[in-house]
């Protein structure tokens, strides 16, 4: 099946020996035939029915196309022939989690290239993996949040999170005193003075579950947990299908369903590739613990903009970190234990 695809593409895109022959270098047709060749393997290797893969490859002809038809180019440079060759290749390439090294490597300088293309100025993704003996962990005090909303707006700078839609991945409770946590009767939106009298204030974000029933039920393992317990989304193998939003306990899931409108001046351009990069439309989105500075050994944007020091992060295999010492010296509980999750969140009090 693969040889009569390959036949297909070169019939009805004026491919032939003839243009091997007579074009050379790195820019001409050959090489983008073998590029072609190489994602119909990678389609085929994957696990679907040929309805499917005739999907996808259909899907990608207009790519596909735009990347030979001006491969032949003999002006040096040519940004339009390098912008469809790279989104060729994006449009092909593999699920994050199981790329090598280099495949990691290639596929975040062509983004960092494309944006550059798009743009005319340079960002920063980085894609470094989790270190050995961290997991990450968080506590909220509630005794000391006094509903300020600073993390939320961090939170929205730091993820290049859509400002149209005004999506955020953090929530802030407005809770009746008296009356537990009682959510059903929260105030999520309010508008006024705060702390206000007679009330109290609870944040809630994704759990970062060490049994998170989001990745149980995707379909395409575009979700997973990572080795130091950030759960991530890729965010290109992602189908928008929001199975993990519905299986999500926290609400800690968000789906795009726009194109996220954010100003250049604003674009946080010091980015992860599983974390506050640039997303496309008819995706899932949500909370990284801020993977693009905890990685780096920052806290996450909420922690860092919490005026009253209600929010703390840190490395719970750290016998010394301060989370520890909560977790050990404090009456901490968590959301919903009983669905047996195991959030890496908790919540304690003064």
């Amino acid at each position: 099946m693969k040889k009569e695809i390959k036949k297909w593409f070169s019939l009805n895109l004026g491919i032939n020996n003839q243009d091997h022959k007579e074009c050379s270098g790195s820019g001409c047709s050959h090489n983008s035939v073998e590029k072609i060749e190489d994602g119909i393997s990678q389609v085929f290797d994957v696990n679907m029915d040929r309805r499917q893969a005739f999907k996808k490859l259909t899907a990608g002809l207009a790519i596909g196309a735009g990347a030979v038809s001006t491969s032949c180019s003999l002006i040096s440079g040519d940004k339009s022939k390098e912008k469809s060759e790279i989104e060729w290749e994006e449009y092909f390439k593999g699920n994050y989690k199981l790329m090598t090294e280099e495949e990691k490597s290639k596929t975040v300088d062509r983004l960092i290239r494309s944006y550059e293309l798009r743009n005319g100025t340079k960002i920063n993704i980085s894609s470094k993996d989790a270190e050995e003996n961290i997991l990450f962990g968080y506590a909220f005090n509630i005794s000391k949040c006094q509903g300020y909303m600073d993390c939320i707006n961090a939170c929205v700078e730091e993820n290049n999170q859509d400002r149209a839609s005004q999506m955020q991945y953090i929530r802030i409770h407005e809770m009746n005193d008296g009356k537990g946590l009682n959510f059903g009767e929260a105030d999520d939106t309010y508008y006024h003075e705060v702390p206000a009298a007679g009330h109290f204030y609870l944040g809630t974000q994704c759990m970062h579950c060490d049994n998170p029933p989001c990745v149980e039920v995707c379909p395409v393992q575009a979700t997973w947990k990572e080795k130091d317990g950030i759960v991530v989304i890729d965010y290109d193998w992602c189908i928008g299908c929001r199975y993990c939003m519905a299986a999500c306990p926290y609400d800690g899931r968000r789906f795009n369903w726009s194109t996220p409108e954010i100003s250049e001046q604003e674009v946080n351009k010091d980015q992860h590739y599983l974390g506050n990069r640039l997303r496309k439309k008819g995706v899932m989105e949500k909370c990284t613990f801020c993977i693009q500075r905890s990685r780096s050994g920052k806290n996450p944007a909420c922690v860092e903009a919490c005026p009253t020091g209600a929010r703390i992060f840190g490395n719970l295999l750290d016998p010394k970190s301060e989370i520890r010492w909560v977790l050990e010296n404090k009456k901490v509980f968590r959301l919903k234990e009983d669905l047996g999750t195991e959030p890496k969140f908790w919540y304690f009090m003064d």
